[in-house]
């Protein structure tokens, strides 16, 4: 049986993905088949498409790190034919083909039911961006952060992870002080909750002059890495933690342990990819009651089919994307 599918391919000019026929035979035989219907667009998936070799060693390749559907044939796990799955993470859209074609392969263990009230495309216009953006707020709170202690910083905050996380912010009471590149994005981003939005340059003006900056923010959301990381921990409030996510800036961590040992703060490390299916499953819970952001439309930049994804992989490496890409799949 054939089906449709992006297929990035390793040519005498590069790295070129278009949409091609496969066969469900290309997907082996072990694991849960699933129908795909929607995916969404993520940094990572842009640089699988252009061939980066720490997301992704083998090509050709189906890039796609996020997608919901229908299981059409399982031969072990607790899924049944019928059932609406999410995929998130694990190795899908890395060395797995992923979303970005009709049908994927995987196994039972990466895959979690659908929450009882959430549809499958606002599963796809959170995706994997919502669930680290969940995890994020998850891990602060776990420290004991609460709204009276002040205001959190995100970081990013035009990205799919930083925007969510000021929605879900937001919604739980929290005054939000979100940070842009985009002078453009401002007024959406308060449309979205935030308290305050500042630009990168005034954010980042006296990154590198001392190891210690004013106390300003009780709990950040950093998916930025770099100077933004360090500014932040920098201004974090005595006893304050920033959870780290995102690396677009930078990998390096270039600061003094002075906020750690002199105000007590921490930094706590977020990871969405090898997690456990089951704390997958309580934070999409979460995000399909009490956490789900308020406006959920005010997060998607765009919906195209398979043939409309190669158009925004240029924008989304650049920095150009607000918000969310909802992928539907014919």
């Amino acid at each position: 049986m054939s089906f449709q599918a992006l297929l990035t391919r390793e040519t005498e000019n590069g790295y070129e993905t278009a949409l091609e026929e496969r066969e469900l035979t290309d997907l082996g035989e072990e694991g849960v088949l699933v129908r795909v219907h929607w995916s969404s667009l993520n940094y990572k998936d842009a640089l699988s498409a252009t061939g980066n070799k720490g997301v992704t060693r083998q090509f050709p390749h189906t890039p796609g790190i996020d997608a919901v559907g229908v299981v059409e044939e399982t031969t072990d796990g607790p899924f049944s034919v019928g059932d609406t799955v999410i995929c998130t993470g694990y190795d899908l859209g890395m060395n797995t083909d992923g979303g970005y074609g009709q049908y994927i392969r995987v196994p039972a263990e990466w895959l979690v039911p659908l929450p009882e009230g959430l549809a499958p495309r606002d599963a796809m216009v959170l995706g994997t961006a919502g669930l680290t953006a969940a995890l994020c707020v998850e891990s602060l709170l776990d420290t004991g952060l609460n709204p009276d202690q002040g205001p959190v910083l995100v970081t990013g905050a035009t990205g799919g992870v930083g925007s969510i996380s000021v929605a879900i912010l937001a919604k739980l009471g929290f005054s939000v002080s979100a940070v842009s590149g985009k002078s453009e994005s401002h007024q959406w981003l308060k449309s979205l909750g935030a308290s305050e939005v500042l630009s990168r340059d005034s954010f980042l003006e006296n990154a590198g002059s001392k190891p210690l900056l004013k106390e300003q923010w009780a709990g950040a959301v950093d998916c930025v890495g770099g100077d933004m990381l360090t500014t932040a921990l920098k201004s974090l409030k005595y006893g304050g933690c920033a959870a780290c996510c995102g690396l677009a800036a930078s990998p390096k961590l270039e600061m003094t342990v002075l906020p750690f040992i002199l105000r007590g703060v921490n930094l706590l490390g977020v990871d969405s990819v090898e997690l456990p299916c089951e704390i997958k499953q309580q934070m999409w819970q979460l995000l399909a009651d009490e956490w789900m952001p308020a406006d959920l439309s005010l997060l998607e930049a765009d919906e195209v089919e398979l043939d409309g994804v190669n158009a925004w992989v240029e924008k989304i490496l650049q920095g150009g994307v607000q918000g969310r890409v909802v992928v539907r799949l014919p």
